[in-house]
């Protein structure tokens, strides 16, 4: 079958419009199960020739930038699969949360009216409304569907100019997702992401320029041969350094600094040991002491980002293997957890989580798929996460042994007691949730419908499935990353 990646990418952009108008004509439903298998088809395209082994395509652009390529191997591979998967799953359960936001958002809206003109009669109310949720959630999908292409298409790349295209894709529907649908002060929220996002934008633009003005070529092939020259190495380094954080930041430290410039890797691996345990033990304890749960997981993220520069730090085949493997276990992990706080908010109406206690009898599925979710945030077997934290951190404690480094043997340590922190604010977490008494006023909490659970159980499922059986993701990672460091 040709151009297999080329359809994955290029299908959810094109396809997008046709998202918008299926839901201002036809409701989210439909909305909901047209994104779905789009994406679902896509997902089959990305891992059908993984199976294989390596894949790439290479297609003519321009002589300026040089070719347009889509690259499968052992670093892009797990990262693709991750991102179509995940926004498969998304696409259904975001359609009820979605829903209630909007509907929210327009009763608001309503009510602010009625109080500055007056009256006002139900029925038009309700047919406006129908009207405006068809519209939002046409428009929501259709921005959705364009991130996912961005996010895959930055991964694929084998250019630095199409890595910058497909990363500015990704920043834009993400910026308007947040103005248009997000929370409090959410416009001023979405106009601080925008700014700072693309100042990272810029400067990794002028890294790229400068890396491929001086070695005659954009293309990762020709700067991993050629080299990048010294006199343009440490504004490169910097500029990588600073726009890879943002969004794919782990892929671009892979990518961009590891790949493209060994050398330089080698000589601040033990700083981004150290960086990534600062961030781990900082993202954790701002954790424990949140009540607000939204609140909770972005610390979480926080210290589970930390996790993945810890591994990147280890400066060791097994160490960069299992940091890769971070990735897909906190991706699992965490959209567990917070489709667990969509499904709280769409049916206790609260994210404070002292307002809440013993949700696990009335929504029993909900509470074992967040179960799921945390054991494999704080690496526990049998889930995907023990597998990853068990790899990475036998990788940093190689380097420390082959080094004699004392430094890396007290990160070492220190990365272990982060462990017991992140595993002190998950299951404070879900104790205060799910255990204990049942406040009153939610004796008629319900289960959420299947739009919520069923996309927690296939992640849950699969968490499970990796965590039993890891050379799905590590026949392909473990080779590359051997290759990547020399071994």
């Amino acid at each position: 079958m040709q151009f297999v990646l080329l359809q994955a990418l290029l299908l959810p952009l094109l396809l997008s419009p046709v998202a918008y108008y299926i839901g201002r004509k036809s409701g989210p439903t439909a909305a909901a199960l047209f994104s779905f298998g789009l994406l679902a088809y896509c997902t089959v395209l990305v891992i059908a020739p993984v199976l294989s082994g390596g894949y790439e395509e290479h297609y003519k652009w321009t002589q300026l930038f040089g070719e347009f390529g889509l690259l499968l191997d052992g670093l892009a591979s797990p990262f693709a699969i991750m991102i179509y998967l995940i926004s498969t799953v998304v696409a259904l359960f975001s359609k009820p949360y979605m829903v209630s936001r909007i509907t929210t958002m327009f009763e608001e809206r309503m009510n602010t009216e009625k109080q500055l003109v007056g009256g006002g009669t139900e029925m038009v109310e309700s047919s406006s409304l129908k009207s405006h949720v068809n519209h939002q959630i046409g428009a929501y999908y259709a921005l959705f569907l364009v991130m996912a292409m961005g996010m895959l298409g930055t991964v694929l790349a084998t250019n630095l100019i199409e890595f910058y295209v497909f990363f500015e894709v990704m920043l834009i529907p993400a910026f308007f997702m947040l103005a248009i649908w997000g929370y409090e002060s959410r416009r001023r929220v979405a106009l601080l992401f925008f700014f700072w996002t693309h100042v990272g934008a810029v400067i990794l633009l002028l890294g790229f320029l400068s890396i491929g003005l001086s070695v005659g070529s954009f293309n990762y092939a020709d700067i991993k041969t050629h080299g990048i020259p010294p006199h343009v190495l440490a504004l490169a380094a910097v500029a990588l350094s600073s726009g890879a954080m943002l969004g794919v930041g782990a892929y671009g430290f892979f990518r961009l600094i590891i790949m493209l410039m060994p050398a330089q890797y080698e000589h601040f691996a033990l700083a981004l040991n150290i960086w990534g345990l600062v961030t781990m033990i900082y993202g954790g304890i701002m954790a424990l002491v949140q009540d607000d749960i939204r609140k909770l997981f972005a610390y979480s993220s926080i210290s589970q980002m930390g996790y993945i520069l810890f591994g990147i730090g280890s400066a060791s085949a097994l160490g960069l293997s299992g940091s890769e493997m971070m990735f897909v276990s906190h991706s699992l992990g965490k959209v567990i957890l917070f489709m667990m706080v969509g499904a709280i908010i769409l049916q206790v109406g609260t994210r404070s989580i002292t307002k809440m206690g013993g949700l696990a009898g009335k929504m029993p599925i909900t509470a074992v798929c967040a179960m799921i979710g945390a054991l494999t945030l704080m690496g526990v077997p049998p889930t995907s996460g023990f597998m990853a934290e068990w790899t990475m951190f036998y990788g940093a404690l190689q380097t420390a042994i082959q080094q004699g480094s004392m430094i890396r043997m007290v990160t070492f340590g220190l990365g272990l007691v982060a462990t017991v922190i992140t595993m002190a604010y998950v299951l404070w977490m879900i104790k205060r949730i799910f255990f204990g008494k049942l406040p009153e006023n939610l004796e008629k909490t319900k289960e959420a419908n299947w739009y919520v659970t069923g996309p927690m159980m296939v992640l849950a499922g699969f968490s499970v499935v990796i965590g039993i059986y890891p050379d799905v993701f590590f026949n392909q990672i473990i080779p590359f990353m051997k290759g990547l460091v020399g071994v």
